[in-house]
């Protein structure tokens, strides 16, 4: 067996999104997965746990909540970041002292889908690193830092980040610079570890605004990070792969019925391309729209041939 440990973080709003996460990687896992599920419990009420808990039935799988007192973040309250985002994406900073057991995760956020096993991703070499991630879709921020990656995925080696005392540069670096951080914990992430982060292939986080904004345009992702801020389950989601989510929604407790599910996936998708009109009536006139149309209908992965 491969043991493999993966981590997120939510609050009782996102257990849901969560869940979808989770389905997709015991719906895809190999036959020699060991999977085990560290969930940071910003506040899951039973009900849902129960709900998570059940989705063993999916697969066999360890599902652990570890229950997370906010006040330890009090340092990160009031970053300017996205309005959308909550205290728990700031628990991943603090992984050594979550998971005082664990040595290594791949931490997922819960607007991630998964669709193969995670074996190739969470055994990959680290050295001395302590993260291994995606490049993030942000061209400004790559052109600043050219190792800045996207924190929705990432393996993480919290050995590593205890041997050279990551999560205390993380508070150290936030204190010193509170009120400069535009992009919160990613932000801090990649200030701190700028070129010590280990840069993985694009499969693994295809960060999917829509059908024209994608950090890849392969045929074949692993992983699909939905980044926009309408994410699938908000009504006329421009994001290319919103059906990837209610496909794995369906594995869950919180499965749609018949006609729910043609509702969200069928008119929704009209639903989509109508508001994406009104959004940019001028999108065929950009240049890549038209690199995204040819990647995506006429090449093939070299993985695929």
């Amino acid at each position: 067996m491969t043991k493999i440990n993966v981590c997120l973080a939510c609050d009782d709003n996102y257990s849901k999104y969560a869940g979808v996460t989770i389905a997709s990687i015991l719906v895809n896992a190999a036959e020699n997965d060991e999977l085990e599920f560290y969930i940071l419990d910003g506040g899951i009420t039973q009900d849902n746990k129960s709900k998570l808990l059940s989705l063993r039935n999916i697969r066999e799988g360890a599902i652990n909540f570890v229950k997370i007192d906010n006040e330890m973040f009090n340092d990160y309250l009031n970053i300017k970041t996205h309005d959308y985002i909550a205290i728990p994406t700031y628990y991943r900073l603090k992984l050594p002292t979550l998971l005082p057991n664990v040595s290594r995760v791949i931490y997922l956020d819960c607007d991630v889908v998964v669709n193969t096993s995670l074996n190739d991703l969470f055994n990959i070499e680290m050295g001395t690193s302590s993260v291994a991630g995606v490049l993030d879709i942000n061209r400004r921020m790559v052109k600043h830092n050219t190792s800045y990656v996207n924190a929705g995925v990432l393996v993480i080696d919290i050995d590593n980040m205890r041997k050279f005392d990551i999560e205390d540069k993380f508070l150290e670096w936030t204190r010193e610079n509170r009120e400069i951080i535009k992009t919160g914990d990613q932000e801090i992430i990649n200030e701190v570890l700028k070129d010590q982060i280990i840069m993985v292939n694009d499969k693994w986080n295809v960060q999917s605004s829509n059908f024209t904004n994608r950090s890849s345009y392969t045929q074949n992702p692993q992983i699909v990070h939905f980044v926009s801020h309408k994410k699938p389950w908000h009504w006329a989601s421009f994001s290319y792969h919103k059906n990837l989510y209610f496909k794995y929604l369906q594995y869950t407790p919180w499965a749609l019925s018949g006609e729910e599910y043609k509702h969200w996936t069928k008119d929704n998708q009209w639903a989509s391309l109508i508001s994406y009109f009104r959004y940019r009536p001028l999108f065929m006139l950009r240049p890549r729209f038209y690199k995204a149309l040819v990647c995506t209908y006429l090449f093939k992965d070299k993985d695929e041939s």
